[in-house]
């Protein structure tokens, strides 16, 4: 039996440090599965599992678990930034602009409750106490990568007697879950809002609002200003971008380019906008119905996957579909959704795009494209890790700026967070291929944060009787949940009074600037359509990165001194 207690007792053996992690991640994730009133923790149980190894002794040298845990911030907030980066900047447009300036305001004011609460409640004489409701700001928000930033930043201000945040964050994790969905049903009765006429204003707005997804059209031509017209006059004159991927002209199919001539009574077969639909039908002529597969040419119609580098980045102008390979593309498929194939699209690795033509010249295009699922099975592990040196770098340069004691930096947390979501945008344009598969990104993403969690937890147990049990635990609680609810209150009101969005959408507009899953997952609960969906995708990018930003620059400018 002696290997066995070795195998515990011995801190600096890779076996045991190997045992520690494997026990602590193994045992929060179960944990954190358990749901009580149909919410869990989730995997931030990890942390709570940490923090009892650590108080009873559990442990590993210090310098190891700080590794392990930077080590898995970067790798976490790296994935977040390749995750949220294509759509990032793609955010701030028309009612998203709305919905962006509603959270950067929630999260301004979840600062000001935080040091309204620290000057009301807590000894400002203590250079501890700042740095602790740091930590509970970032349980209050359910957090993570936040608490990471302002963990690391901390390391720079105090070069020894760290202060374990994590002890605030645990005291005020779990009612800020609670919290947030509880704020946000407040809102709902402060406003009067009546959910089923939610529901129905949601399906209104489905039905008057015509979307962009592909839309298909069998016409004939009636027009006669068209006669002796070429497809490239028409799209002008039209102004509508549409695709003509079929022709039949008296009694042969074929596939039309930019050259190809109309001619009365020609039959076509064009994909377009839905929004640009009754525009088209009425420039052109009236629907039609057509039995393609029986004319003579045969055609057929193929979905095709990009796996080729080379093709990453390249608009569907520059490839020259209809003119070099005799074949068109009608629609395109990115993580899950269809797109308009607009020749001013760039494709992107992963993407999957449905090509219309002769069956001969698809499998042209099927091999130029590369179509090869296994190699999407292999994630970029090259993007992935020069992203994280130029993150490192930059998160190393020293930036001043008047009034704070020290030079800010980005840090490992902000660094790699701001190039990946770069690299994620227009990792393309330098020939980076930044696809994963959303399994791949989660499985790395996870790998980072649970190595974080535990490493954090551990550090901080063996103090964690001292500083919330025997010391300011309920005050960090009671703070951590005034955090929570206050700015809730206020921005739901005003989104709902002043700026007229569903509830739903708030729903999802809160549950994405608390970065909370749980929350997202009680809204789509209670509705039947995508708005919270679409109302937390929204804000999620901006709002995690202003999360990490502000915990830095908390941290450096105001715990410096």
């Amino acid at each position: 039996m002696e290997w066995l207690i070795n195998i515990f007792t011995s801190t600096e053996s890779v076996a045991h440090i190997v045992l520690l992690y494997s026990i602590v991640i193994a045992v929060g994730i179960l944990l954190g599965k358990v749901k009580v009133g149909g919410i869990s923790l989730g995997v931030t149980f990890v942390l709570f599992a940490g923090i009892v190894a650590g108080h009873i002794g559990f442990t590993a040298p210090l310098n190891i678990l700080t590794f392990i845990q930077d080590f898995g911030l970067v790798l976490f907030v790296f994935m977040i930034g390749l995750q949220v980066g294509p759509g990032f900047f793609e955010s701030f447009g028309k009612a998203g602009l709305s919905l962006n300036g509603l959270a950067t305001a929630t999260i301004l004011l979840n600062v000001a409750v935080m040091f309204i609460c620290y000057f009301v409640f807590f000894d400002t004489a203590n250079p501890h106490n700042l740095p602790m409701m740091v930590g509970t700001l970032y349980g209050a928000v359910t957090n993570t990568p936040g608490l990471g930033a302002a963990n690391e930043a901390l390391t720079s201000v105090f070069k020894e007697d760290l202060p374990q945040i994590a002890s605030g964050y645990a005291c005020a994790y779990p009612l800020g879950v609670l919290g947030i969905i509880g704020a946000t049903i407040a809102t709902r009765y402060i406003c009067r809002i009546n959910m089923n006429a939610e529901e129905l204003q949601l399906e209104k707005q489905e039905e008057d609002n015509a979307n962009v997804k592909p839309h298909q059209l069998h016409l004939q031509v009636t027009n006669s200003y068209l006669e002796g017209k070429t497809l490239h006059q028409v799209h002008s004159f039209l102004n509508r971008d549409f695709v003509c991927s079929r022709v039949l002209h008296e009694g042969h199919v074929s596939i039309p380019n930019g050259d190809t001539v109309m001619h009365m009574n020609d039959q076509l077969y064009i994909v377009c906008a839905e929004v640009d639909a009754e525009a088209i039908v009425a420039f052109i002529g009236p629907k039609i119905f057509v039995e393609w597969e029986k004319q003579d040419q045969p055609l057929t119609s193929k979905r095709i996957l990009i796996t080729q580098p080379s093709i990453n980045g390249k608009t569907l102008g520059q490839l020259r579909f209809s003119s070099v390979y005799g074949v068109n593309v009608t629609r395109i498929t990115r993580q899950g959704m269809d797109i308009f194939a607009s020749v001013s699209l760039p494709l992107q690795v992963g993407d999957r795009i449905m090509v219309v033509g002769p069956e001969d010249a698809v499998n042209r295009v099927a091999h130029k494209m590369g179509n090869s699922i296994k190699r999407l099975d292999t994630p970029n592990i090259a993007t992935i890790f020069i992203g994280v040196i130029m993150g490192i770098l930059l998160g190393a340069f020293p930036i001043l700026i008047p009034g704070m004691p020290i030079p800010m930096k980005l840090g490992i947390a902000g660094g790699p967070l701001i190039i990946a979501i770069l690299i994620g945008r227009y990792g393309y344009k330098i020939h980076l291929v930044t696809y994963t598969t959303t399994s791949a990104n989660m499985m790395l993403r996870e790998i980072g944060l649970v190595l974080f969690l535990a490493s954090v937890g551990i550090k901080a147990g063996a103090g964690f009787w001292e500083t919330v049990v025997q010391g300011d635990g309920l005050l960090y609680v009671l703070t951590g949940f005034l955090i929570t609810i206050i700015p809730i209150l206020i921005i739901g009101t005003i989104a709902r009074k002043k700026f007229k969005f569903n509830y739903f959408t708030i729903m999802g507009m809160l549950a994405g600037t608390y970065t909370d899953p749980p929350a997202l997952a009680y809204a789509n609960s209670v509705c039947t359509k995508e708005a919270p969906a679409l109302g937390y995708s929204t804000v999620y990018p901006l709002s995690m990165f202003l999360r990490i930003f502000t915990a830095q620059i908390i941290v450096l400018f105001f715990c410096g001194g």
